[in-house]
C-alpha cells in the first residue's frame, strides 16, 4: 500500500510539474504563438484578396482589348485606336503590350507605313517588353520596309533573327529575300531563299514560295561558279 501512495504521489507531483512548465512556456510564448497564428490568417487572407483583385483587373483588361479589336473589325478605326491607347496605359498584365502591338498593325491597315513601322519599332527597342513580342514587332517592321525601305533597312530589322535558333527565321529570310530582289541584289536574294528551302522545318508554303523565287532568279541570272 505504501508503495502505490508513493507512486501515486509522485504521478501527481509529475503533472503538477509539467502542468508547471507549460503554464510558464505559454507565459513566455503564448504571444508569440497567437501573433504567428494571426499573421497568417491574415497572409492567407491578404493572398486570396490580392489574387481576386489582380484577376478581376486582367479580366476587365481582357474585355476592354476584345472591345476594341471588334471595333476595328466594325471598320471603326480611329475608335478602336483611341481605346487601344487607353488600355495601353491603363491595362494590366500582357494587355499594354498587346494594345500597342495591335494598334501598330491598324496603324499599318490606314495606309500609314511609316507610323507603323516606328510603332513597331518602338516595341522591338523597349527592353520592358517580352523578347518573343519584340521579335515578333522586328518581323513586322521588316516586312513593311519590303516595300518601303531600303535593303539595309530591312536587314537592320530582321537579319540577327533569320539565324537558325530562332523560331522566327523563316519570316525574317523571306522579307530579306524580297528586299534584296527589289534592290536587285540577286545573289543575295538567292542565298536567303536557298536558306529557306535548305531547312528541313521550313513550312510548306514558305518553302514553295522560296523555290518559285529560286526559279525566277535563276530564270534570269547565272550562280556565280
Amino acid at each position: 500500500m505504501a508503495e502505490q501512495h508513493n507512486d501515486s504521489f509522485i504521478r501527481e507531483v509529475n503533472e503538477e510539474l509539467r502542468s508547471e512548465q507549460m503554464s510558464r512556456a505559454w507565459r513566455r510564448f503564448g504571444p508569440v504563438i497567437i501573433a504567428v497564428a494571426v499573421l497568417i490568417v491574415l497572409g492567407t487572407a491578404g493572398y486570396r484578396l490580392y489574387d481576386y483583385w489582380t484577376d478581376d483587373r486582367a479580366s476587365q483588361s481582357g474585355d476592354r482589348f476584345l472591345a476594341a479589336t471588334k471595333l476595328a473589325r466594325d471598320g471603326k478605326t480611329d475608335e478602336a485606336l483611341s481605346a487601344l491607347g487607353a488600355l495601353e496605359k491603363e491595362g494590366y498584365g500582357a494587355y499594354p503590350v498587346l494594345a500597342r502591338l495591335r494598334a501598330a498593325s491598324l496603324i499599318a491597315e490606314k495606309g500609314d507605313a511609316k507610323g507603323a513601322i516606328d510603332a513597331f519599332t518602338a516595341i522591338g527597342k523597349d527592353m520592358s517588353v517580352p523578347q518573343v513580342i519584340r521579335d515578333v514587332a522586328h518581323i513586322r517592321a521588316g516586312w513593311l520596309l519590303v516595300d518601303n525601305g531600303t535593303y539595309e533597312q530591312v536587314a537592320a530589322q530582321v537579319e540577327s533573327l533569320s539565324a537558325p535558333a530562332y523560331a522566327l527565321r523563316q519570316s525574317a529570310r523571306e522579307a530579306l529575300g524580297l528586299a534584296a530582289y527589289k534592290a536587285g541584289q540577286m545573289e543575295r536574294a538567292r542565298e536567303w531563299f536557298q536558306q529557306i528551302t535548305e531547312d528541313a522545318d521550313a513550312p510548306r508554303n514558305v518553302a514553295n514560295r522560296a523555290q518559285i523565287m529560286l526559279d525566277n532568279i535563276n530564270a534570269t541570272t547565272k550562280p556565280n561558279s
